[in-house]
């Protein structure tokens, strides 16, 4: 039977995408100069179609880890509810067409950021480094950080010292949010054969290292205020967010249980973090619209 409608929306890893597409429209809207809305609309396309894209092509070339994994088993690769052929061709089919669109419709600047964003997030994390290093999330997190720098670029057709610090920011949020979740899903990772830094390094050390990645991101999310970049709405928000965020990853760091049942402070920080770059970027919006 051929591969559902639903089943292939769910290859583009729709919760993800969400938050591709908001740090994308956040760094267009923050560029000082305003795309026609109909340009717009279609340069978050491109970012929302070549992050499913990547998407896609991640769940074709993982079908066998997500089958041992209870947090993937029921995607339609492991689930047989699709063929691998058909995910790939879907994955690359997406991939060209958000980049062709997207050098079209804005620049090519832009679409060869997103053509970046996909093949590194493909090839770079998906097939060398995640099955190979327990840094794999620290380099790979590259890859979800392009969407405001592409978002920028889209509007502006260049790249600025703003749209650079999102892309930091995103960067060095990337290891603590995962490695928060990783503590709690360390046996899924274990089975699944995944050098995921809990699993290779042990809690302590992920509990170090989460904490360690924190205080550069901190300093990122702050900066753009007293470099002048950004306005009081923003930096006040970015204070306030990152005291909570720093505080929970103190409490991960102190916190000794080493079963799932005992880690709340993980939990806790997992789902702040998801919190923590929506309205850290919403603040972002506000307040160079206001600026504007």
């Amino acid at each position: 039977m051929p591969a559902s409608p639903r089943d292939l929306f769910a290859l583009t890893k729709p919760r993800v995408m969400s938050l591709v597409v908001f740090t994308g429209l956040c760094g267009l809207i923050a560029a000082p100069i305003a795309m026609p809305w109909v340009l717009a609309f279609t340069a978050v396309l491109c970012i929302a179609v070549g992050a499913g894209a990547a998407g896609a092509l991640n769940q074709w070339y993982e079908a066998d880890l997500d089958a041992k994994m209870k947090r993937t088993a029921g995607r339609p690769l492991p689930a047989g509810r699709m063929t691998r052929e058909t995910a790939l061709h879907f994955g690359v089919g997406l991939s060209f067409f958000s980049v062709i669109l997207m050098g079209f419709a804005t620049n090519w600047h832009a679409a060869l950021w997103l053509a970046i964003s996909i093949l590194f997030y493909v090839i770079i994390y998906t097939m060398w480094l995640k099955r190979r290093t327990a840094q794999n999330i620290v380099i790979g997190g590259a890859a979800g950080a392009f969407p405001p720098l592409i978002g920028w670029v889209a509007a502006t057709g260049e790249l600025a010292l703003l749209p650079v610090l999102l892309f930091a920011i995103i960067f060095l949020w990337t290891p603590p949010h995962f490695w928060a979740l990783s503590l709690f899903i360390k046996s899924d990772y274990g089975n699944a054969g995944v050098p995921m830094l809990p699993v290779v390094s042990g809690l302590k050390a992920t509990r170090i290292q989460q904490f360690v990645y924190t205080l550069p991101m901190v300093a990122a999310a702050i900066a753009p205020w007293p470099l002048g970049l950004v306005g009081a709405i923003y930096g006040w928000a970015s204070v306030a967010l990152n005291a909570v965020f720093l505080l929970l990853s103190l409490r991960v760091l102190l916190n000794t249980a080493q079963e799932p049942s005992g880690m709340k402070p993980e939990k806790q920080l997992f789902g702040f973090s998801i919190l923590y770059l929506f309205v850290l970027f919403a603040a972002l919006v506000v307040d160079r619209m206001l600026l504007s």
